[in-house]
């Protein structure tokens, strides 16, 4: 059993569009992937909830304020694709850095309040 892997945000809309059609619930855990036990569970519970589950694979390199510390982040895209399949997980979302971050992206979000220390 395989698990589809879905590189670009095109592709994951088109999907979930006919899914939608369908009348069908969809649910979306986000993970940085190295998964473990507690993601798993997750998984589990939106597919008790949804009638397709999205897991999302994305290490994100603005998460990290060390660029030591993104080379150091473990990358098991094989690994945790095998422990999603036989969960009877639809889509695994594993876009590239540039996917999210396109040439020319300047967005940035600041919010007062509850990101000061």
């Amino acid at each position: 059993m395989t698990i589809p892997i879905v590189r670009t945000i095109a592709d994951l809309r088109k999907t979930v569009a006919v899914w939608r059609q369908e009348g069908l619930r969809v649910a979306v855990v986000p993970t940085m992937g190295a998964l473990h036990d507690g993601h798993l569970s997750l998984v589990r519970a939106a597919l008790e909830r949804a009638d397709r589950a999205i897991v999302t694979l994305f290490v994100n390199p603005k998460q990290f304020n060390s660029a030591a510390d993104l080379v150091a982040y473990p990358r098991t895209e094989h690994e945790d694709a095998a422990k999603l399949a036989p969960l009877g997980t639809h889509i695994l979302y594993a876009p590239h850095a540039s996917e999210i971050y396109p040439e020319g992206f300047a967005t940035t979000v600041s919010v007062a309040g509850v990101s000061e220390g």
